[in-house]
């Protein structure tokens, strides 16, 4: 019994603790919780990766774009419905790009076997993204838990809040600075363009009608054996790429060299070289071993932090794809 009541007041304390609103490490570790969420989430995300490091990739980017939209609030995971036909899954930078959908759908229905409705779908995101971090790149840190999932889901809203990768460093701080993240925020987030694919026609404009000369030629010649023109084709296809051809299936600091070489893809990554602070974080993440990994983990809980819904404006969902009714 005294086992029992110890446990049960931690617990209470534990909540009462929560009561602002705040996000907990080890969330769901009371017992009348889900013990298991975390352990269970990372089961299902190293089967799927170990067997496709492109899920890996998605889950991580996935992360990134559920935050950066009204909050880390799986509003990325609502497929349309005939009350809301444009969700952010359907937006521009979201289709047909972004991946790993399976894989928290199968971590839901593993969750709501063990759990019935305690584990959010806000929290499996971000529990996905720490764990293909970790598969892919030994990236290794705690999560903060205990969010709760929104209601709304607007594909314009998804476009606007985006960065897309045209934009230039000036754009780039702006648009984290509205999400109460650092320059090094950004700088280190990037580094997920380590790993993962991406379209042709997210970086084509550098290669044609000109080459782009803040890119490498020789570079963008390659490139061009990747991705043709199809400016006046129609119905073409849109090829992918790795982002990072030199070590494509590792979740490194490799990115950073690829700046550096000014063999990056997109024209926000060479971006990072136009001002002394952001030059100074890409060649420390270059140059110090671990540096990057260690950073990579404080960022995404930063982001992690991102608006947070409270349990009279969100819901633990039933099914990550739909709103409970």
């Amino acid at each position: 019994m005294g086992s029992r009541a110890t446990i049960f007041l931690s617990c209470l304390i534990f909540f009462m603790i929560l009561q602002a609103n705040a996000l907990q490490v080890g969330y769901y570790n009371c017992p009348t919780e889900c013990p298991a969420a975390e352990s269970i989430v990372q089961g299902v995300v190293e089967s799927y990766v170990r067997k496709d490091p492109g899920f890996g990739a998605g889950l991580i980017r996935m992360f990134f774009h559920d935050c950066f939209v009204r909050g880390c609030d799986a509003s990325v995971l609502l497929d349309n419905s005939t009350s809301n036909p444009n969700t952010e899954k359907n937006s521009i930078p979201n289709n047909p790009s972004l991946r790993g959908f399976e894989v928290i759908d199968a971590a839901k229905e593993a969750l709501e076997s063990a759990c019935p409705g305690k584990v959010s779908c806000a929290d499996i995101i971000a529990f996905a993204a720490r764990d293909a971090s970790y598969v892919l790149g030994n990236i290794s840190y705690d999560i903060p838990s205990g969010r709760y999932d929104g209601k709304i889901s607007n594909s314009t809203e998804a476009l606007l809040s985006l960065p897309p990768p045209f934009f230039n460093l000036t754009q780039l701080i702006g648009i984290f600075a509205k999400n109460n993240l650092s320059v090094v925020d950004l700088v280190t987030l990037s580094g997920a363009h380590s790993i993962g694919r991406s379209h042709c026609s997210s970086f084509t404009s550098r290669l044609y009608p000109t080459i782009d000369p803040t890119m490498d030629q020789d570079f963008a010649l390659f490139l061009r054996g990747k991705c043709p023109d199809t400016s006046s084709t129609t119905n073409a296809v849109d090829g992918v790429v790795p982002q990072d051809f030199v070590t494509p299936n590792e979740f490194d600091s490799q990115y950073y060299d690829n700046v550096q070489a000014r063999k990056a893809l997109f024209f926000s990554d060479w971006s990072l070289l136009t001002s002394p602070e952001t030059l100074q974080l890409v060649n420390d993440y270059s140059t110090v071993p671990g540096l990057f990994e260690e950073s990579f983990g404080k960022s995404m809980v930063n982001m992690g932090n991102l608006v947070l819904l409270d349990e009279t404006e969100g819901e633990i969902r039933k099914s990550c794809r739909a709103v409970n009714y």
